[in-house]
C-alpha cells in the first residue's frame, strides 16, 4: 500500500514547512496544549500568548472606538478577550459583550469553553444565541457568542444595539454576507452610539483594509481604529504533495488515512473533504480498508463533522480520544477556521471547497466545488500544528498549490442580494447604492434583487418597503420560504406548510442506519413517498414521526434520523410563532395536495424546471440543464405533468436538484413572474423576456 502514494516530502524547502503564519486564523477552541493538561484552568489561561498583551489591548479598546486584532492560531483571541472585557468592567450595569461567529458549531463550542473557565453555567453569565436555539439569559448573561446572521437580525428590533457595551466580529476574514452587513450597520451605529466599541478579529493579510474601511468617512479619523498585534503558537508542519493528480481524491484520503495509522506514532487526523456524501464515502472506504492493515496498538475511531449534524453529534469530534484509540475526523471547511480540535497532528487536504455561488443573470443559486485558495490551504496545514509538530498531506501536486488563487471571493460577490437588501430597507437604509459596504456586490445582483422584490410587492416603486415586506424582513429564513409562510393563509395550507419548512431547513432526514442494508432503508422511505414529489414525503415523514410518539426507536426501524426530525419539530414549533404573531391562519388543506403545491409555487416559483425528452429537466430561468439527484422520488420517474419544482440546487460534476415537487404550468403564469411565450406557448421568466427586450 505504501508504494502506491508516491508523496515527496520538501522538508524544509520550498512553501511547504516554512508556513505564512499570517493568513492562519484564530480556532474557536482554546485548549492547553498536552503540556499543560495537569495545570488550573486560570494557570492554563496565563500561559495563552494573549495574556501578555491584556493591558495593551484593553488600553487600546478604551482609547479606539474600533480595535482591529490580529492574532496567529492559537494565541486565544475568541476565549479570552471577551473575559478581559468582562474582568474589566465592560459587563457592568446590565450590559452585554457580544462575539460573532460565521459558523453555528463555532458559537456554540467557544461559548462552552469559555462558561468553562468562567466557572459558570453554559447559557447562564456565558450564553450562545444560533438560528433556531437560545442557550442564554436575558437577565444573566454577560458574554454571548452568537452566529453574525442573529446579531444582525437584533438591529431590526433594536436599530442601536444599545444592550451591548463591546461587540467583537470574529473570523472576519471569512467575508460572510452578514459580516459584511454587520460592519457596515455597526460603522453607522459608531457615529450615533460613539460609547460602543467595536473589536474586528482578522487574519493579518485582511487587517489594513479594515483599517482603512473603519477611518474613512468618520469625524475621529485616524484616532477611530487602531490595529493591535499579538503573538500565536505554531509548531512546524511538515507539507507533502502527490506527484501526480489523483482521479478520486476521497479514496486517495482514505489511503493516506490508513497508511498514517499504521506507519505513524500517536494523533489524531483530520481529513478536509468538500461535503457529507464525500465524508460518509470516506469513511466507508476506511472501513474497508482497516481489516487488511496489519494490526497497530491503537484503534482508529472514525467521526464526521459538518453542519448537517446535530449540536451534540459535534461536539463528539472535541472529546479528547480515549487512551489507545486514535481519532480521524473527516470534516467539511468548518474546521478549517471556525473551530479548533485539539490532538491533531496530521492533516489531509483534498484541496477543495463547496462554495455557495449566485447567477445573477438566471436567479439561481448553487453549491459549486472549487479548488481551495492559498490562504485556506494554509490554514488547513496549520491544523496540524497546534500542540506539537505535525504533517499536513496535500493531495495534489505542488505545481498545483502555486497555480490556487490567492484568496477566496467574499460571499457577498456571490450571493442572491434579495434577503440581505431587504433586511437593510427593514433597517431604513432606503438608498442601497449609498450603504458603506466593505467590498460592494455586484450591480447586477443588486438591481436583480431589487427587481425581485417590487415583482413580489416587498418594496414599492418608491424603493420603500411595504407592510408585506416588513413581515416578511422579520422571519428568520430566506426570502422564498417566507414568502411561501406568508402565502399559506390565502391557500389554506398553514399547517402543511410550516411542516415543509421546516423539514427542508434541516438536512438529511432520511438516513441508513447502521447495519441495515441500503435495499432495506429504501423500501422503508418508500412508506413515506408521496407521487407529487419530495417536498409532500417531507410532510408524510414528520406527520408519522408524531403520530407515532416521536421516539428514537420507531426513527431507526424506518431510516429517519431522530436528531433530524426533532430539530425540525423545534424549528416548526418557532416558526410557528411567527405566523401566529402576524396573524396567518394556521388551518389544514386537509389532504389537499394541490393547495400546499400552488403555496410552494408562490415562494419558489423562480426554481422551477421543464422535463425534456433525455431524462434532464431545462430551468425556466437561464434554460440551464438540471440533473435529478439521487435521493429524489423523482429520480426513476418522469413527472405526470412534465413540470417540477425545486428546492436548491448542487454543482458537482453536473448540475443536480434536490427535493422536487410535481407542478402544474399555469400555476406559474397566475405570478405575473412567469409569462407565456406566444411563439412558443412554453411559460418563460418575465424578468429574463423584459431583460432581451
Amino acid at each position: 500500500m505504501s508504494g502506491g502514494l508516491k508523496f515527496w516530502k520538501p522538508g524544509t524547502a520550498g512553501p511547504g514547512s516554512s508556513l505564512d503564519r499570517e493568513t492562519e486564523t484564530e480556532g474557536n477552541v482554546i485548549q492547553s496544549a498536552p503540556a499543560y493538561a495537569s495545570l488550573s484552568i486560570q494557570a492554563q489561561r496565563e500561559h495563552l500568548p494573549i495574556y501578555k498583551h491584556r493591558d495593551k489591548l484593553l488600553h487600546c479598546i478604551e482609547t479606539h472606538g474600533v480595535t482591529i486584532v490580529v492574532g496567529q492560531t492559537g494565541c486565544g483571541k475568541t476565549t479570552q478577550l471577551p473575559q478581559y472585557l468582562y474582568e474589566s468592567g465592560w459587563a457592568a450595569d446590565g450590559r452585554v459583550i457580544a462575539c460573532t461567529q460565521p459558523r453555528r458549531v463555532a458559537a456554540t463550542s467557544v461559548a462552552g469553553r469559555v462558561a468553562n473557565e468562567v466557572g459558570s453555567v453554559l447559557g447562564d453569565e456565558v450564553g450562545y444565541t444560533i438560528r433556531f436555539e437560545d442557550v442564554s439569559d436575558k437577565e444573566r448573561t454577560r458574554i454571548l457568542y452568537m452566529t453574525d446572521g442573529m446579531l444582525f437580525r437584533e438591529t431590526l428590533v433594536d436599530p442601536l444595539l444599545t444592550r451591548y457595551s463591546v461587540i467583537m466580529i470574529d473570523e472576519v476574514h471569512e467575508r460572510s454576507v452578514y459580516t459584511d452587513l454587520l460592519l457596515g450597520v455597526l460603522k453607522k451605529i459608531r457615529r450615533k452610539r460613539p460609547s460602543l466599541r467595536l473589536i474586528v478579529s482578522s487574519a493579518t493579510v485582511d487587517a489594513t483594509t479594515f483599517l482603512e474601511y473603519f477611518r474613512a468617512n468618520t469625524p475621529l479619523g485616524d484616532a477611530e481604529a487602531a490595529i493591535a498585534s499579538l503573538e500565536g503558537r505554531m509548531f512546524p508542519v511538515e507539507v507533502a504533495y502527490l506527484r501526480a493528480p489523483v482521479a478520486d481524491y476521497v479514496r486517495k484520503a482514505a489511503e493516506v488515512v490508513a497508511d498514517i495509522h499504521v506507519k505513524h506514532g500517536p494523533g489524531d487526523i483530520l481529513v478536509f473533504l468538500t461535503g457529507r456524501e464525500e465524508i460518509e464515502r470516506c469513511l466507508e472506504e476506511l472501513s474497508e480498508l482497516l481489516p487488511m492493515l496489519p494490526r497497530t496498538a491503537d484503534k482508529l475511531v472514525p467521526l464526521a463533522l459538518h453542519a448537517g449534524l446535530s449540536t451534540e453529534e459535534q461536539m463528539a469530534v472535541f472529546e479528547r480520544a480515549a487512551p489507545g484509540t486514535r481519532k480521524v475526523i473527516a470534516s467539511t471547511n468548518i474546521a478549517e477556521a471556525s473551530v479548533t480540535i485539539n490532538g491533531i497532528k496530521y492533516v489531509v487536504d483534498c484541496g477543495f471547497v463547496k462554495i455557495r455561488t449566485y447567477n445573477p443573470t438566471t436567479a439561481l443559486a448553487s453549491l459549486a466545488t472549487v479548488p481551495v485558495s492559498v490562504a485556506s490551504a494554509t490554514q488547513r496545514a496549520g491544523r496540524a500544528g497546534r500542540t506539537s509538530a505535525g504533517i499536513c498531506y496535500r493531495l495534489y501536486p505542488e505545481s498545483a498549490f502555486a497555480n490556487l488563487p490567492l484568496s477566496t471571493p467574499p460571499e457577498i460577490a456571490r450571493t442572491d442580494m434579495t434577503t440581505p437588501l431587504l433586511q437593510l430597507k427593514a433597517l431604513g437604509i432606503d438608498d442601497v447604492m449609498k450603504f458603506e459596504w466593505v467590498t460592494a456586490p455586484p450591480a447586477e445582483s443588486v438591481l436583480r434583487a431589487l427587481e425581485g422584490l417590487l415583482a413580489t410587492g416587498m418594496i414599492g416603486e418608491d424603493g420603500r418597503m411595504t407592510a408585506t415586506g416588513a413581515k416578511v424582513a422579520e422571519c428568520p429564513v430566506e426570502v422564498g420560504l417566507a414568502r411561501m409562510l406568508f402565502s399559506a393563509g390565502e391557500y389554506g395550507c398553514g399547517e402543511e406548510v410550516l411542516t415543509v419548512a421546516a423539514m427542508t431547513a434541516v438536512q438529511d432526514a432520511f438516513v441508513i442506519p447502521d447495519g441495515a442494508p441500503g435495499a432495506l432503508a429504501e423500501l422503508e422511505r418508500r412508506k413515506f413517498t408521496a407521487e407529487e414529489g419530495d417536498h409532500l414525503t417531507l410532510l408524510n415523514a414528520y406527520n408519522a414521526f408524531t403520530r407515532y410518539g416521536k421516539s428514537a426507536g420507531w426513527c431507526r426501524s424506518h431510516a429517519l434520523s431522530f436528531r433530524a426530525m426533532s430539530r425540525a419539530v423545534s424549528i416548526r414549533a418557532q416558526l410557528k410563532k411567527y405566523m401566529q404573531r402576524f396573524g396567518i391562519p394556521m388551518k389544514s388543506c386537509e389532504g389537499d395536495a394541490v393547495k400546499l403545491r400552488k403555496c410552494l409555487v408562490s415562494g419558489y416559483y423562480r426554481n422551477a424546471a421543464r422535463w425534456m425528452a433525455d431524462g434532464t429537466y431545462r430551468s425556466v430561468r437561464g434554460n440551464q440543464t438540471l440533473h435529478v439527484h439521487p435521493t429524489s422520488v423523482l429520480f426513476t420517474r418522469k413527472p405526470r405533468t412534465g413540470w417540477v419544482l425545486f428546492h436548491e440546487m448542487e454543482e458537482t460534476k453536473k448540475t443536480q436538484i434536490r427535493i422536487l415537487t410535481e407542478i402544474e404550468p399555469d400555476w406559474l403564469l397566475e405570478h405575473g413572474h412567469i409569462q407565456q411565450d406566444k411563439r412558443t406557448g412554453k411559460a418563460v421568466d418575465a424578468m429574463a423576456m423584459s431583460g432581451q427586450k
